[in-house]
């Protein structure tokens, strides 16, 4: 062999020894990124978890890395975890079939002790979500539907569904005894008796469990299950149709009876109101009237008062004017009066006198008449006005020092 030939050579085992010394490197240290964790298992078997992002050691050693949190799908979705169909059969208690279709995300454990006993029960992320997860969900789901009828999974306890799922899956499966109830069939809609799962609990109210989760065991947290989707055989379906048409039909008479009622109540409450708007409209007119009445009876009473009061007046004005012309006769005789008629008397005499036309005396006289005085008329005149005189109680005489009666 010549020297060239152990040039080439000499060369060719220097480039293996490199790539030898490069690949040998990888397994002298490794990186740990911040969202995951690690388990490095050295030569001489012994396992060290990291959680901390950084270097560590591998010294030709075997690292596994776990994803602290990542999302395990059980979803009839092709789009969505797997390309075919991973959702969970669940048999419900009146022998109903569906399969539950969902998510649910969860986290890994972030002390050494529970990594190390993953780590070396389930090697790699994978297992733990087809051994730990869904093993888990799984038999949350086969305890689950014992507890309901496939239509009471679609109406009233739906949500129960999702929350015993849940509550199994992360603390472990209720313990449960059997019951006798009656449901609808399914299939020919007819009630008939089955034996149902009823939960078990303890003096304080709490579910009482078969065992606990494996999740718990592992430290493995559970986040809040999602279910999207339930498909449930096709008879059902078909029932759980129905039954919330049934449910609708139900809902709708209920709103129009309560609506009736309403209306009822409504027009109820409106007559009244008519009848009150009425009633006061007619005590108003009332109270109108006895306003008017009680007025017109004020006006009365006082006008009547007032009637009386000028009665009174007129009394006592012409008992004053009858005293006071009593006292005045009583004083001067009534000469007043008296001389008034006197006067009126002897004014009558005068116009009749006056107004006479014939003869006072005979025309012819015998005798004596040398002693008769003045005429005929005024003989007439003077023994009237003694007459009246007398009458009227007239003294016409008129006394004083000089004169006597």
């Amino acid at each position: 062999m010549g020297e060239t030939d152990k040039t080439i050579l000499k060369v060719i085992g220097i480039f293996i020894g490199t790539i030898i010394f490069l690949i040998s490197l990888t397994k002298v240290v490794e990186t740990l990124d911040s969202t995951e964790y690690m388990v490095i298992q050295y030569p001489n078997g012994t396992l060290v978890a990291a959680t901390e992002p950084g270097w560590y050691g591998q010294w030709f050693g075997k690292v596994q890395k776990y994803p602290m949190r990542t999302q395990f799908s059980f979803s009839s979705s092709l789009d969505q975890g797997s390309t075919k169909d991973e959702s969970i059969p669940i048999r419900f208690n009146d022998g109903g079939h569906a399969n539950i279709s969902g998510v649910v995300s969860w986290e890994m454990p972030n002390d050494h002790e529970h990594l190390i006993k993953i780590h070396r029960k389930f090697s790699n992320p994978i297992a733990i979500e087809q051994q730990l997860i869904r093993t888990a969900i799984e038999s949350a789901t086969f305890t689950t539907g014992p507890l309901m009828s496939s239509t009471e999974s679609a109406a009233e306890k739906r949500n129960d569904l999702q929350q015993y799922l849940q509550d199994q899956a992360k603390n472990g499966p209720y313990k449960t005894h059997i019951v006798t109830v009656k449901v609808t069939d399914p299939l020919s809609g007819q009630e008939k008796t089955v034996n149902a799962a009823e939960i078990v609990v303890d003096d304080t109210g709490k579910p009482v469990r078969e065992n606990a989760s494996n999740v718990f065991e592992f430290g493995v947290t559970l986040l809040p299950i999602t279910i999207n989707r339930i498909t449930y055989d096709s008879a059902i379906e078909e029932q759980i149709i129905k039954r919330q048409q049934s449910i609708q039909s139900v809902q709708q008479a209920q709103a129009n009876a309560l609506k009736a009622e309403q209306d009822a109540i409504t027009a109820a409450k409106l007559g009244e109101a008519n009848a009150a708007g009425t009633k006061w409209a007619q005590e108003a007119i009332k109270a109108q009237k006895v306003t008017e009445a009680q007025q017109e009876l004020e006006v009365a009473t006082l006008q009547a008062k007032k009637a009386e009061q000028y009665k009174l007046q007129q009394i006592l004005e012409g008992q004053g004017n009858a005293e006071r012309k009593r006292l005045e006769m009583a004083a001067n005789g009534a000469l007043d009066q008296k001389l008034e008629a006197y006067v009126k008397i002897q004014e009558a005499y005068a116009n009749a006198i006056g107004n006479y036309k014939g003869a006072w005396v005979p025309t012819v006289v015998t005798g004596n008449s040398s002693g008769v005085a003045g005429s005929g008329a005024q003989q007439l005149i003077d023994m009237l006005s003694v007459k009246t005189a007398k009458d009227l109680a007239i003294d016409m005489t008129v006394n004083g020092i000089n004169n006597t009666k």
